[in-house]
């Protein structure tokens, strides 16, 4: 069976937005604060997870996240309002 994916975007401590995927978000999450994920965000360090998505495979998450990462910051800030109230 296909590992299921997930696109996510963290906040960093300057607030900007990072977004990526992974089939294991505590453990990228993990990877990111300890520096040894993105060089991104090795240099902004990271606050946390602010949205997550599930996909059912690499080619729609990466779609996804594509899609995002074109997004303006403030329809980025929508996606994650929408979630945070969803998962409230």
């Amino acid at each position: 069976m296909a590992n299921r994916y997930f696109v996510y975007i963290l906040e960093c401590k300057d607030k900007s937005l990072y977004t990526g995927i992974t089939t294991d978000i505590e453990r990228r999450l993990e990877e990111h604060k300890s520096g040894r994920g993105a060089s991104y965000t090795r240099a902004k360090g990271v606050k946390g997870i602010v949205f997550s998505e599930s996909c059912s495979n690499r080619s729609v998450a990466s779609k996804r996240e594509a899609e995002i990462k074109k997004l303006k910051r403030s329809d980025k800030k929508a996606l994650v309002l929408g979630w945070k109230a969803k998962n409230d």
